[in-house]
């Protein structure tokens, strides 16, 4: 019985990944999340 509720936690996690992972696709947030990644790895090479 454990065990099928390890797996039950597992996939409802996934669940919740999959659909906050959705949700900030459909706002728009990659762009401004890849805009300051770029921002800080350029930062910490010198160049930005």
């Amino acid at each position: 019985m454990e065990a099928k509720r390890r797996t039950q936690l597992r996939l409802a996690v996934l669940a919740a990944g999959i659909a906050f992972l959705a949700a900030g696709l459909i706002r728009g947030e990659f762009s401004d999340v890849l805009e300051k990644a770029m921002r800080i790895c350029l930062e910490c090479i010198g160049i930005g």
